[in-house]
């Protein structure tokens, strides 16, 4: 798989962005990114808040992530956010053991 698409240990909040191309408008890099490392490398462990948060682990390195859309404004809950988040967090908002 390529490097692009692991999280290295500098990776701790992507944050996508649309951008216009053309006159139409499209996930940036970030977006691709996220993307591609919530299909073909990450694990789903849970949602919460009717979807819109997803928590995910890296089985290469055990670490948790969440994706989000925090400009819930925009259509489809607008361009993606990816972030780290502790073993704690994942334990309150989604219930996770251990």
């Amino acid at each position: 798989m390529a490097d692009h698409v692991r999280l290295g240990p500098e990776d701790v909040d992507l944050v996508g962005r649309w951008v216009w191309t053309n006159g139409a408008m499209h996930g940036d890099a970030t977006c691709e990114r996220i993307k591609e490392v919530t299909a073909n490398r990450l694990r789903e462990l849970g949602r919460a808040e009717g979807g819109w948060s997803i928590l995910y682990e890296d089985p290469e390195d055990d670490r948790l992530w969440e994706l989000t859309y925090p400009q819930s404004e925009m259509h489809g809950g607008g361009p993606p956010r990816l972030t780290w988040v502790s073993r704690e967090t994942a334990r309150t908002k989604y219930g996770l053991a251990g």
